[in-house]
């Protein structure tokens, strides 16, 4: 069904309604550090069920949930000794823990797909904290896109992929990591990295002391694991060193292009403008091709995201 979509400003006012607006059932967009998401009532089943309407997404694909602090985390999912060093370490921050969904839990079974697990993130974002806290409970939350499309880092984006299917989205800019966040699995005795995204797999074995194994699987555990996705119109050509035919180029470094990712190399910089170039690039109407990125530290969550956008769909 076809709604309105209101552009709210980040004001306590514009946030005590969005707050309203979720408690009723609606969904709401708003900004993380990592990119916007598409917010709703994690303990009702309706709203929820609405994420995957106005997304088009599989319901087999586990959602999110966000909470203002570790504290709300643990009544959620069972903690453990790893689940405490990762969020001590990084939360509030870019990373999301699967950890074992607490039988009373409250939360709607659609958030997990059917999994006995739970995915929970404390965003850093001032923007985000602001709207849990006036929420005051957990909310759901995937990438304010498109199922399989490329994720929205500004506001400008979740209304060109969800007006008219959302009731709102609060508009604070363009995302700052523009990565979505690292998911580790903590429900086996060995920490996996289910996802890589924002947060370094180096930074994360730094603070456990060990070594993370990577998911080599293919049944979808988490969010953004589905083979194709982040993907745009226009098909995608990867460790291009330059354009053929009727191509646009997104470089990175030395390759230049018709956007650059970074020409200094920084992969950080190059994280943070991954999907706002992509979108730009897409509107042109042609194909894109995609200078290479190193496979290391954020290089390794940027390639994930083009893998994915480049496969067949």
């Amino acid at each position: 069904m076809t709604q309105t979509t209101e552009v709210l400003r980040p004001d306590a006012s514009d946030i005590a309604h969005a707050s309203k607006l979720l408690r009723s059932g609606a969904l709401v967009a708003f900004p993380t550090e990592t990119v916007y998401g598409l917010g709703a009532d994690a303990c009702n089943s309706r709203a929820v069920a609405a994420i995957y309407e106005a997304k088009g997404r599989p319901s087999f694909n586990p959602l999110i949930v966000h909470v203002a602090d570790a504290a709300k985390a643990q009544r959620f999912g069972v903690w453990s000794d790893a689940a405490e060093i990762l969020a001590t370490a990084f939360w509030p921050g870019p990373l999301t823990l699967v950890l074992p969904l607490r039988p009373d839990s409250g939360l709607s079974s659609l958030v997990a797909a059917g999994l006995p697990s739970v995915a929970l993130r404390v965003p850093s974002h001032p923007l985000a904290q602001s709207v849990l806290n006036a929420f005051d409970g957990p909310v759901a939350a995937p990438s304010a896109n498109p199922s399989g499309r490329i994720s929205a880092t500004t506001a400008a984006h979740v209304m060109a992929g969800l007006d008219g299917r959302i009731a709102a989205v609060i508009d604070d800019g363009p995302c700052t990591v523009g990565l979505e966040s690292t998911i580790v699995g903590l429900t086996d005795p060995e920490p996996v990295i289910l996802r890589a995204g924002g947060l370094p797999q180096e930074a994360l074995e730094a603070a456990l002391g060990v070594p993370i194994l990577t998911n080599s699987v293919a049944k979808v555990t988490a969010p953004g694991q589905l083979s194709s996705h982040y993907a745009p119109n226009a098909l995608i050509r990867l460790n291009a060193e330059a354009a053929e035919n009727d191509e646009v180029l997104l470089g990175f470094g030395p390759v230049s292009g018709d956007l650059n990712l970074s020409e200094t190399g920084d992969l950080i910089e190059a994280a943070a403008h991954l999907f706002g170039y992509l979108h730009e690039l897409d509107a042109m109407g042609r194909p894109i091709a995609v200078a290479p990125v190193p496979e290391h530290g954020l290089g390794r969550a940027i390639n994930d995201r083009l893998r994915r956008a480049a496969a067949p769909r």
